[in-house]
């Protein structure tokens, strides 16, 4: 029996390339913003692969509205070393995949810099904080 013939088969293919994506963009993202903690290790993992696997299918589909062929010769070529088709949008997609992960760690780390520098403070303060930090943005545009 072929691995594609099962359940667990079937669900490796649908949710495994999704992970592997989420797993390589918290790889790269550790490149950049370490975290300070396990614990902040691990919430920023799950979102990241929790961003990849949710908005990485609709960046792909986005891809491939705006660059079709991309995706067409993607196959083709998987075709010409003897792979599946599917292989060669596999790989076109598999790089936004990891793009649509980056954003969460980066997110995610910011959020916990922020709050661990209003260490402290109660609810009110942190919001005044929030509302002066809009209100500078705004103030750039």
């Amino acid at each position: 029996m072929s691995l594609e013939a099962t359940a667990g088969g079937t669900l490796i293919k649908i949710f495994g390339v999704p992970v592997l994506a989420g797993a390589a963009a918290t790889g790269l993202a550790f490149l950049f913003m370490w975290p300070k903690s396990l614990k902040e290790a691990a919430i920023r993992f799950a979102s990241t692969l929790l961003a990849s696997a949710l908005g990485g299918p609709f960046l792909v589909i986005a891809a491939h509205a705006w660059w079709p062929t991309l995706f067409t010769s993607a196959g083709e070529v998987a075709v010409m070393y003897g792979l599946p088709t599917e292989m060669g949008v596999l790989f076109v997609a598999a790089p936004f995949l990891v793009m649509a992960g980056l954003p969460a760690w980066w997110i995610i780390g910011g959020l916990v810099l922020w709050f661990d520098r209003r260490r402290g403070k109660d609810l009110a303060e942190i919001a005044h904080d929030a509302a002066a930090a809009v209100k500078d943005v705004k103030g750039v545009f």
